[in-house]
């Protein structure tokens, strides 16, 4: 289906199979992450990408049935979540919003922020925001946060369970570290608790699909106290979202998006749309090659850069 608004609308679907050809072939020397054993198990060449636009039209191309853990893509939406039922106030205090020079599950960077951390798309933010999402235990609080997002994008989020499992059978120690070391600083009251709630919303997983209409959430919510906190939510996404290359991103790129270890990816055109990726291979930072790829020719083919 064409999509027809703004730029968008010059994007053919034939431009579009081209570039996610050239993306499958430039990730095929990426790593697929080994920690987590069912996520090691993913097709290399999977690749899918659905273009929504603000009316409603939408473009798509790959295997868009595929299914797969959002992984850190889910930490905007934790964070958005957050700030419409705590208030920036309560979120902030708990975590801070500037960009990371280390990578995303870095305790020396926590160690240097002491025990605060650096922003809400690292593994030590999302983890103390985890500990935030109201509920009564790990299960509660991400069955409170899934009907939420369901709800707000109409999208068909579910939880992974053999995912979760998977991610069970390989407990991080340098979360389980992160975690402690908050626990010392104050910043979360308990470990295991805030633990098992972020492993469990990293396993909520989608199509491309429920990721693009996600990423709808940030560009045309119709609710007030998200449209106002979508705002805080696409900057956070702009300078962190992509770890230590956030900055490089926006300088060659110049639109939010977050990324995940499983290969998901999300970016958000503002006024305009959102672009949902999938594609397992990363590079060095953990982000999906492929990816970014696409999203480069896509946003300088249609000079959709917000610093244009």
């Amino acid at each position: 289906m064409n999509i027809s608004t703004s730029q968008l609308s010059s994007l053919e679907p034939e431009q579009l199979a081209a570039w996610a050809k050239e993306a499958i072939n430039c990730s095929k020397f990426g790593q697929i992450p080994a920690y987590i054993p069912l996520l090691a198990r993913a097709e290399r060449q999977g690749f899918a990408v659905q273009i929504r636009a603000i009316d409603g039209k939408f473009l798509s191309w790959g295997s868009i049935a595929q299914t797969f853990p959002l992984m850190s893509v889910v930490k905007p939406f934790v964070l958005l979540y957050l700030l419409c039922e705590l208030g920036e106030k309560r979120v902030f205090d708990c975590v801070g919003c500037e960009p990371s020079e280390l990578p995303f599950n870095s305790l020396i960077q926590l160690e240097i922020d002491e025990g605060k951390p650096r922003n809400p798309m690292i593994n030590s933010g999302a983890i103390a925001l985890a500990s935030l999402i109201p509920g009564q235990n790990s299960v509660a609080r991400c069955q409170n946060l899934l009907e939420w997002l369901n709800q707000q994008a109409n999208s068909q989020l579910f939880l992974d369970e053999l995912m979760l499992d998977s991610v069970k059978t390989n407990p991080n120690p340098n979360n389980w570290n992160l975690a402690l070391r908050m626990v010392e600083s104050g910043y979360i009251q308990n470990a295991e608790i805030a633990l098992e709630t972020y492993n469990r919303v990293c396993c909520l997983s989608g199509s491309v699909e429920d990721l693009a209409k996600l990423g709808m959430v940030l560009v045309k919510s119709g609710d007030r106290q998200i449209g106002e906190n979508s705002r805080t939510v696409k900057a956070l996404m702009a300078t962190c979202g992509l770890y230590e290359a956030s900055a490089r991103f926006a300088l060659r790129v110049g639109l939010p998006a977050k990324s995940g270890v499983s290969g998901a990816m999300l970016s958000v055109i503002p006024g305009q749309g959102a672009i949902g990726f999938y594609s397992p291979p990363l590079d060095k930072d953990g982000n999906s090659i492929g990816g970014l790829f696409l999203l480069e020719k896509i946003a300088h083919s249609l000079r959709l850069s917000v610093f244009d």
